[in-house]
């Protein structure tokens, strides 16, 4: 943590100690756990005063924060129970045993019944282990030299053990500069003045004519010991202490508040709540031997090698790391205001809401209670849900009887999760429904809820504990929290009207949850059934909603009050104040504003049958927009997640799309979706698989593929399938794409031959010819590229946000930078003994890039992204790892292949290998989760694919891949699943196939073929999965239609290798790997065999990758 409100809390640190407040340093180190004195630790140890040396540790870490942690407080309490004992204190004893020591049975079971047995000797000496027991004093010395070496390795303590060097009095000095601007701000300054508070301003009283201001210094005794002052103010970065002071001071505050999160200081510093730590669970063993009666002795022997040194001891927490912000000019072109096109929705438009990912998927509610699904790019409707009961039955019986004498059910909310996979609404009588999101036309019921007793007004998702749940809110004045299985997890009551609106949120480990009421009252709630944390009134005292800037730093809210006026304000949260009022509403109107964040600079309120703007920094309106006319009083409307589109409900029961200059160029660059629902794609009788067992002529090192293409090689050109579908082209359903494909010679395919038809760039100082890029992954959030070399080290490479890039996501159109911590680290793998030329480099990135894990033949290392430093190494070789996955829905359970052919299900938690997968013959080369269908799909160089079940991790089907004619089952074969988590793209350097995982089968395949004739290294489907990208051994890519795997274009080799690189018959570089953008379907990024890394996009004018249509 670097921000400013850190570095105070050191300067008020040093205050206090240069002031001897003695125990009021300790405590301000204790509750801000910034800093821990190990000499002030020292001291209480050596005194035995135990419950101040754990209270003090309280403020760092807990008992079951990680094995470092739970080792520190048992050796603690254990010198307490030894003791009492010397001291012949059985009741203290027994006391100590129960209260304090019974928690750590729970671990090691033996370990505490032998501590128990100590109560009945005379003499604890007489036990083996402590035979050599000392006196009390040399006991708590080498207790204390245990204690420190365990502070020094838990990770939780690093950085936390060094005060920083300040000069003296820093705190006072920084003072003194601040009275002297003050002074130099004096219209009269007068020499020597005489300060006497600190409370307010400095000014100086108007003299006789002009004086030369003279410096300002503040004496020591100016500042005495009873005098306890506030921030700075409006001369300093922090929060002023009362809301009336000066807002803009707040500006530079507010943009560091994930830092020095108001909400925890103001809106829930009386929780008891502690949020969990912050940091990564995976921790080394300590170095130095732990103590003989310890809680580290204990190993189940079935692992007691492989796991020797990971020792975690709770779910992996992750951080996420952002990308510097860079100034940004923003201008009204930004904003989205031209209509792109009207879609009829052909019912009142309720709530809308944008995908997360899929930036023109848009999810529409309706007052007839149907729910749609829109493309926005081919404004085709893909799916539409009536409003149905699903199971009357379980519905109660008030709900009964209001449905069967009440007026139709309408949709009050629909909501994305924020991953995108689940779709909920709430209707405006006592259900909410949960539905998964399967495909772009395929939801899939999950849960219904009979969640309030009236109308369901609003819902969100949240993430208490690391859990997706669904929040509600409804007329029965309540707030409620669900698990996506429809249980209950806890019941918010305490507002005395209808509640409107919700709003959680998070700010650092602190998870909380806004609510407004139809009478204007503002709660918000901690996940602790306490009751509300703070009561405001909001502007008007009518409906209010509540929302944050999109990177959670502001807080505002819109509302109408029953008189018709509406308000638009931006809130100080500590102080439950208004920052900012919006100017721009006029007209008193019947019905209630609403309002959307964007790109965290604008905000728009749909009122008075238009769209108005505002820049967050200025109360003025910047401009307001018709739409072309046609919206009604209080049009609903919604940003996409870029800010690039808006869809805005209109009067005659339709939608218009606006959008900004990059948001028309999305929409031209969405395709019709070229694929039906997965029903009919994948539930024809395909013809079966022949299951063929491993030939006795495979390879014997297939660890690459060869690029060498004789005429007689099964990847050149024949009529084993000619690249069409298994199944036949009669039992598919005609598609216009197809239709389209069908009718398109090769010869008028895309072909991108040279580097000015698209944008290419190369990442700076990646080139390195013995140095191939083995390895390639995208950051989650789209600001950087990860590559692992074959010789064991990985780089980074970020985008700034900047004027040119406004969004710092990875482009083609800017260079990105060589990224590296000032400690110039470079994340090197452990490659002792290793021959870099056989090994297989493995790489997974933790959900929020927060840190990454990977091999080179050697242990498995686990890098902080932050820092590089090797957080730990863990599963030394034999046998050698070869791939690495996360359990998508729990970071505490790793796959990993083997070299020996095996899967290992690791489980971090319990520090255990919970299954041992066997049925491949060779190394492990894929591995991919599909958590729709419950199973784990795994390839290997045997050219077969296993289908487990992530249940019970038993093998469901085994699988040969079709290969051509006379092929022996070897190479690399890798594994991916389709968005819908049932297709399941197949890659091999002879073919792309795709498999319906839900049935184990065969769908369709691709052989290389014609222009695209060389073995295919490495594939990837597109972020949405529409295209396939593929590399080929000869340098080129081919970009597929990802559901008929028709080629659509061909990037040549020239395009990113200049000629001399590619003549004199040399065949030049060539791509190794394939990574896709997580957001942009249209980007994709290549590593080379010299080491270099390019990303490529469609020139601006294209938009898209494919034919010309």
């Amino acid at each position: 943590m670097s921000s400013l409100s850190r570095e105070l809390v050191f300067l008020i640190l040093q205050f206090l100690e240069e002031e001897k407040f003695k125990e009021a340093v300790h405590r301000l180190e204790q509750e801000s756990g910034f800093f821990f004195n190990v000499k002030y630790f020292e001291e209480k140890v050596h005194a035995g005063e135990w419950d101040e040396v754990e209270k003090y540790l309280s403020g760092y870490t807990k008992v079951d924060d990680n094995r470092y942690s739970m080792k520190i407080f048992f050796e603690i309490r254990k010198q307490k129970y030894l003791e009492a004992l010397d001291r012949q204190d059985k009741g203290k004893a027994v006391e100590i045993l129960v209260n304090d020591l019974k928690v750590f049975s729970t671990f090691n079971e033996d370990l505490y019944k032998e501590i128990t047995q100590l109560l009945t000797l005379t003499n604890f000496r007489e036990n083996e282990q402590l035979s050599k027991y000392g006196d009390t004093k040399t006991a708590r010395s080498i207790l204390l030299v245990e204690l420190k070496k365990l502070i020094e390795a838990n990770p939780l303590f690093r950085e936390k053990l060094v005060f920083p060097t300040l000069k003296s009095s820093r705190l006072r000095t920084l003072i003194n500069q601040s009275l002297n601007w003050q002074h130099q701000l004096c219209k009269n300054p007068r020499p020597n003045p005489d300060i006497k508070t600190l409370f307010a301003d400095h000014t100086c009283t108007p003299p006789n004519g002009t004086i030369v201001p003279t410096p300002v210094n503040l004496p020591p005794g100016a500042v005495t010991k009873p005098m306890a002052y506030t921030s700075l103010g409006a001369h300093g970065p922090f929060p002023p202490a009362a809301a009336t002071a000066n807002a803009n001071a707040l500006a530079g505050w507010m943009a560091n508040a994930a830092a020095s999160s108001s909400v925890q200081a103001g809106v829930v510093s009386a929780s008891s709540l502690a949020g969990p730590p912050n940091q990564v669970s995976f921790l080394k063993r300590p170095a130095t031997p732990l103590a003989t009666l310890g809680m580290a002795d204990y190993q189940n022997a079935d692992h007691e090698q492989l796991m020797k040194r990971l020792r975690p001891a709770q779910p992996v927490e992750e951080v996420t790391y952002q990308p510097a912000r860079q100034q940004v000019s923003w201008s009204v072109e930004d904003l989205p205001r031209t209509v792109a096109f009207s879609m009829h929705q052909g019912s009142i438009v309720t709530s809308m809401d944008f995908h997360p990912t899929h930036q023109t998927l848009l999810l529409v509610g309706s007052n007839n209670g149907e729910i749609t699904l829109w493309e926005a790019g081919s404004r085709e409707k893909l799916a539409s849900k009536p409003f149905k009961i699903w199971d009357m039955t379980s519905c109660s019986l008030s709900f009964q009887a209001s449905f069967v004498k009440d007026a139709p059910i309408f949709v009050n909310r629909v909501r994305w999760s924020p991953d995108g996979n689940i779709i909920g609404a709430a209707f405006s009588k006592h259900l909410i429904h949960l539905y998964a999101y399967a495909a772009p036309n395929d939801l899939r019921q999950q849960v219904e809820i009979d969640a309030h007793v009236g109308g369901v007004n609003d819902l969100a998702f949240s993430h208490p504990n690391k859990q997706l749940c669904v929040v509600t809110c409804g007329d029965d004045k309540l707030i409620k929290v669900w698990d996506l299985t429809g249980r209950k997890l806890f019941n918010f009551e305490g507002h005395e009207a209808p509640v409107y609106s919700i709003c959680p949120h998070q700010k650092e480990t602190i998870q909380f949850i806004f609510s407004t009421a139809i009478d204007g009252k503002i709660k918000a709630w901690l996940y602790d059934n306490m009751g509300s944390r703070v009561d405001y009134a909001a502007p008007g005292h009518g409906c209010t909603t509540m929302l944050y800037s999109a990177d959670g730093s502001r807080l505002f809210s819109c509302g109408t009050s029953k008189e018709g006026e509406s308000f638009l304000v931006e809130w100080n949260e500590s102080e439950g104040a208004l920052k900012k009022t919006y100017a721009g509403f006029r007209k008193k109107l019947s019905g209630v504003a609403h309002f959307d964040t964007t790109q965290n600079h604008f905000l728009a309120v749909g009122e008075e049958n238009q769209i108005k703007f505002w820049d967050m920094d200025s109360i003025n309106m910047l401009t307001s927009t018709d739409a072309d006319g046609g919206l009604p009083i209080f049009p609903r409307l919604r940003f996409n997640k870029e800010g690039n589109l808006l869809a805005v409900a209109t009067a005659d029961n339709g939608i218009k799309i606006l959008a900004n200059a990059a948001g028309l160029r999305s929409l031209r660059a969405t395709d019709p979706p070229s694929f039906e629902p997965s029903k009919s794609s994948i539930e024809h009788p395909a013809i079966k698989m022949q299951i063929q067992m491993p030939s006795s002529s495979s390879m014997a090192n297939p660890s690459s593929v060869s690029c060498k293409v004789e005429k007689s090689s099964p990847a050149r050109p024949s009529n084993f399938l000619n690249g069409v579908d298994s199944v036949g082209p009669s039992l598919e359903k005609p598609r216009n794409l197809d239709d389209v494909n069908d009718k398109v010679k090769s010869g008028q395919l895309t072909e991108i031959v040279d580097a000015a038809q698209c944008r290419l760039v190369t990442m700076p100082d990646s080139a390195e010819a013995s140095n191939r890029v083995a390895r390639l992954l995208y950051t989650n959030s789209g600001v950087g590229i990860v590559a692992l070399g074959s010789n064991g080290i990985q780089r980074l490479w970020k985008w700034a946000r900047t004027e040119q890039n406004p969004t710092g996501k990875a482009t083609a159109s800017v260079t990105p930078q060589h990224w590296q911590p000032n400690s110039g680290l470079l994340m090197t793998n452990d490659v002792t003994g290793v021959n870099l030329e056989e090994a297989v480099p493995c790489i997974a990135l933790s959900k929020n890039d927060s840190y990454v894990m990977s091999a080179a033949g050697g242990k498995i290392s686990l890098f902080n992204m932050m820092t590089f430093k090797v957080m730990t190494t863990f599963m030394p070789p034999p046998p050698a790892s070869t791939f690495l996955a996360f359990h998508p829905q729990d970071n505490n359970i790793i796959a990993i292949g083997m070299e020996d052919s095996t899967i290992h299900i690791y489980n971090v938690r319990v520090d255990e290998v919970k299954s041992k997968l066997r049925g491949h013959q060779k190394r492990i080369t894929g591995l991919a989760f599909s958590t729709l269908l419950k199973i784990l799909v795994s390839s290997a160089a045997d050219a077969h694919i296993c289908f487990w079940s992530i249940d019970s991790w038993e093998k469901r089907k085994m699988v040969q891949i079709q290969l051509p004619p006379g092929k022996a089952p070897t190479g690399d074969t890798r594994v991916q699943f389709h968005t819908d988590q049932t297709r399941l793209l197949v890659s091999h350097e002879t073919q792309l196939a795709i498999y319906d995982a839900s049935k184990m089968e065969h769908i369709r395949q691709w052989v290389p073929q014609d222009n695209l004739s060389a073995p295919i290294s490495y594939a990837s489907y597109s972020c949405n999965s529409q295209l396939v990208y593929a590399s080929f051994c000869n340098g080129s890519i081919g970009v597929f239609d990802a559901d008929t795997l028709k080629l659509r274009c061909r990037v040549a080799q020239s395009v990113y290798l200049p000629p001399p690189s590619i003549s004199n018959g040399n065949e030049g570089p060539y791509p190794l790997v394939v990574a896709a953008h997580p957001q942009e379907q249209n980007q994709f990024a290549v590593g080379l065999t010299d080491g270099s890394v390019k990303v490529i996009e469609p020139s601006e004018s294209q938009g898209k990758w494919g034919l010309d249509e």
